[in-house]
């Protein structure tokens, strides 16, 4: 098992990502925290994961809330001991498919604002313990608009490109005190809008060159991998998962 003995929190681990996530985090030997704003969504999840022989907690927490995120990552530590590994799938809604000149301010700015202030709180409140303890791993989520051009994600484009750099920075900063930033940087992927018509969705694959989108397990084992000590010389990098969308 990757994680064995590892202790690892999941924000928005109700949601298709983070959920995914969670369940492979546990299979994998990892004791799970799971976190949101839903507390009986979070207990279905636990309670699979422990239906399938895994250990897990469910938390309220409003991961926009400063106090709230330091105060349940420092359950986790009186609890378990120290936090291994942390990982945000919190989502945002984000208008998009109207033209920059045309959107609202507040539109634009909700998703960037929103996504880099539950990035900022998870991240550097999981750091910050991680530092104390000389080792840990967090692993942050970001999507293809992070550089493209092409479509209309009004503010959502920047929310990711600002992800990224957050990580790049953090793992910049604590490097050296043995904590492990990478990120992972995701596609649209059709388990997670089961509503998403053929249209869209074949031009969304025309822009592939696997000819297909990201899959849900393959973003739970990539999640995985990042946070084992396999990938242990990872830091400050962002892991592309678009199906070559993006071409780094």
């Amino acid at each position: 098992m990757l994680l064995e003995n590892k202790n690892a929190i999941v924000y928005g681990a109700a949601g298709a990502i983070g959920g995914a996530v969670a369940r492979a985090f546990a299979r994998d030997g990892a004791r799970v925290f799971l976190a949101g704003r839903t507390l009986a969504t979070l207990e279905d999840v636990a309670a699979d994961i422990r239906a399938h022989g895994g250990v897990a907690e469910a938390a309220q927490v409003d991961a926009m809330d400063k106090a709230a995120v330091d105060a349940h990552a420092d359950r986790v530590v009186a609890a378990a001991g120290r936090v291994d590994v942390s990982f945000n799938a919190v989502g945002i809604p984000a208008v998009q498919g109207v033209a920059l000149t045309d959107i609202s301010v507040e539109d634009f700015l909700a998703p960037i604002t929103g996504l880099c202030l539950t990035n900022f709180l998870t991240a550097t409140a999981a750091a910050r313990h991680m530092a104390a303890q000389g080792a840990g791993v967090i692993v942050t989520l970001t999507a293809s608009s992070a550089k493209e051009s092409r479509h209309q994600m009004g503010g959502f484009n920047l929310a990711n490109a600002a992800i990224e750099a957050l990580t790049r920075s953090l793992a910049g900063e604590y490097g050296r005190r043995g904590v492990r930033v990478v990120g992972m940087r995701s596609n649209f992927t059709p388990e997670t809008y089961p509503g998403a018509s053929d249209e869209m969705l074949a031009v969304l694959v025309k822009d592939t060159l696997l000819g297909r989108l990201p899959r849900l397990a393959e973003h739970a084992a990539t999640a995985v991998y990042l946070a084992s000590d396999g990938a242990g010389a990872m830091s400050g990098a962002i892991v592309n998962l678009t199906c070559g969308a993006i071409i780094d």
